[in-house]
């Protein structure tokens, strides 16, 4: 009797397989956090970026169109940062994952875009974003956009869970706000302040927490900065009294070097992803880690 209630039991497990997870790609770390917080259980997802890469020249690899292939979902930044994910959908001929088809997700639709060029576009105006700045994920309140994009996304694979994804979307948001209001606490006494920054990362970011970002390292998106740029940095902010210098964890700290020797000024090195320095686990964390810095450095320099 024993024996037969044991195969029993074997048998529906057979004919019960465990539930499949939706496999998930995205091509960031923040991106890939807050899916998983929408999905909850019923993703797995990676992430083929690393949260220390620029997400402008991540490299394609074969591992990637292999992961590709069996994803049910991807979960892209969009307004052409990532277009080196382009070659990969394609070369993994997943369909599912084409643009308009029920697996692809751009997070960035619906996110009020800044910095979008007018007029005529050509080389000469360096690494430019034709349809505006992409780093739009700096702005923390832009999270519960991505988080709807990707609420949707999941709906439309998996819509006999459209109940737990939305109520997990609903506690997102929810954080999102409680961590809001904090941040905007801290950064009041900060409010007016002027920041160089190494690339136009930031204008989501100085938006949100009511900084003025006074000029860039750069002196054009993605061309190296030259003497006479510095040179001309070392003028401005002398005369405006700016002494804070803003830059990611992957560009050089040549330049912001010269800049705070030749200035006093203090440099603010921080990560633009999750998992970007260490410590800095999830999408929150950067937020944490970036007006952290922020904190020290005017404090540092005995601002306000």
């Amino acid at each position: 009797m024993k024996k037969t209630l044991l195969t029993a039991a074997a048998l529906a497990l057979w004919a019960c397989p465990a539930r499949a997870e939706l496999k998930v790609i995205t091509a960031s770390t923040d991106l890939k956090y807050i899916c998983e917080r929408i999905g909850g259980t019923e993703v797995k997802v990676e992430s083929l970026a690393s949260g220390s890469q620029d997400l402008h020249i991540v490299e394609p690899r074969p591992s990637m169109v292999f992961k590709l292939k069996k994803a049910d979902m991807v979960v892209r930044v969009g307004l052409d940062l990532d277009m080196w994910l382009d070659s990969l959908v394609n070369a993994a001929r997943n369909k599912n994952l084409f643009y308009g088809a029920k697996g692809y997700v751009d997070a960035s639709a619906g996110v009020p875009l800044l910095e979008k060029p007018e007029g005529k576009v050509d080389a000469s105006m360096g690494d430019i974003h034709i349809y505006g700045n992409p780093h739009y994920w700096l702005d923390p309140a832009n999270a519960k956009i991505m988080a709807g994009n990707i609420l949707a996304g999941l709906k439309r694979l998996a819509p006999e869970k459209a109940g737990e994804f939305d109520t997990n979307y609903a506690a997102f948001v929810k954080g999102t706000d409680e961590k809001l209001a904090g941040w905007d606490a801290r950064m009041a006494r900060l409010k007016g302040l002027k920041i160089i920054t190494y690339h136009s990362s930031w204008p989501y970011f100085a938006k949100r927490f009511g900084l003025e970002v006074s000029g860039h390292v750069e002196p054009k998106p993605g061309i190296p900065p030259s003497a006479a740029h510095l040179g001309g940095l070392v003028i401005k902010m002398k005369a405006e009294n700016i002494g804070i210098i803003l830059t990611e964890t992957y560009y050089l700290r040549k330049g912001p070097d010269f800049l705070a020797g030749k200035t006093g000024a203090r440099v603010v090195t921080a990560p633009v992803s999750a998992g970007g320095a260490e410590g800095v686990k999830t999408y929150f964390d950067v937020f944490d880690r970036v007006i952290g810095g922020l904190e020290f450095a005017v404090s540092a320099q005995g601002h306000k």
